[in-house]
């Protein structure tokens, strides 16, 4: 599949470019094919899984246990709500096509294809695989044109080989305190969200102290709780952007100070503005997939 950059109105001088949409014929799928030079990703993590397949460049990916270099031909696998973060690495950057499939979708391939029962993941973070990496980006090259049928057979085809490969059980949280802690300040987060606490208050309502919360909060979720909490307001505005919430209302609604401060955090996190996230699943189904392009990417 040739990069596109030459058709688009909207390719930023430094190259980058990105489209970010959805197949309806592959319910839970999100898809994301994009050319990042300056761009990085935060620490971020996300609810679904993510498997990425570099085209060209390097991707430099860190992960909780260190830094993985992607390269064509690799495969990087993340699991649900593993801290990673993202930017090139050369000088070049990197094009690459990932896929962000749901838990349900994952966890029916794995029913179908594998003797998985329970929760699936993966066991490794990256592997060298061509092959499934080209089926990566044929998976998005059918839903491109519009092949939904292709799409959802090359996708299936992707994760069961990759699982079958690779694939592990994903361990249940245990019921540690620190944990339980943790998850509990979660919630409040989660259920504040426009009007968190403070560290020191959000530690003395879960009945511990600042530092041991931050060391609990980090141990569980990879990040530090404002870290989460950014990534959780994103999440949510990506809920109700596909809604057709306009991003000043949507802005408001997940807690962030206005539409600039959204703009920035979104486009970071996700790699496109949340205009463009808005307007491409706002567009009709039509037949097929759907593919609406956005060029206006970041200055991960």
């Amino acid at each position: 599949m040739e990069e596109e950059e030459q058709g688009s109105t909207a390719t930023r001088r430094d190259g980058e470019w990105a489209r970010h949409w959805q197949c309806p014929g592959v319910p839970g799928l999100d898809l994301l094919r994009a050319r990042y030079v300056r761009h990085s990703f935060p620490r971020h993590s996300h609810q679904g899984y993510v498997l990425g397949a570099v085209r060209r460049g390097i991707e430099d990916v860190h992960m909780p246990d260190g830094t993985l270099s992607a390269a064509p031909g690799s495969v990087v696998m993340i699991n649900p709500e593993v801290p990673h973060a993202a930017r090139a690495g050369a000088p070049e950057g990197w094009s690459y096509a990932t896929l962000y499939p749901s838990r349900e979708l994952v966890a029916e391939v794995a029913a179908e294809a594998t003797t998985l029962r329970g929760t699936p993941g993966f066991a490794e973070s990256i592997v060298d695989d061509p092959d499934t990496a080209r089926l990566i980006h044929e998976v998005h090259r059918a839903a491109e044109e519009g092949n939904a049928l292709a799409a959802d057979t090359m996708f299936r085809t992707a994760i069961a080989r990759l699982l079958l490969r690779n694939g592990r059980l994903l361990p249940a949280p245990g019921p540690v305190a620190a944990a339980r802690t943790a998850a509990l300040a979660r919630e409040i987060l989660r259920d504040r969200m426009t009007a968190p606490p403070s560290l020191e208050a959000l530690a003395r309502e879960v009945g511990t102290s600042p530092f041991a919360l931050l060391r609990a909060f980090k141990a569980a979720y990879g990040m530090p709780p404002h870290t989460w909490l950014t990534a959780a307001r994103v999440r949510h505005a990506q809920l109700l952007l596909e809604a057709g919430t306009t991003p000043a209302d949507a802005a408001h609604t997940v807690g962030f100070t206005d539409q600039p401060h959204l703009n920035r955090h979104f486009t970071r996190i996700v790699g496109v503005p949340p205009g463009a996230y808005r307007r491409e699943r706002s567009t009709g189904p039509g037949r097929g997939c759907k593919n609406v392009q956005d060029r206006g990417t970041p200055s991960s």
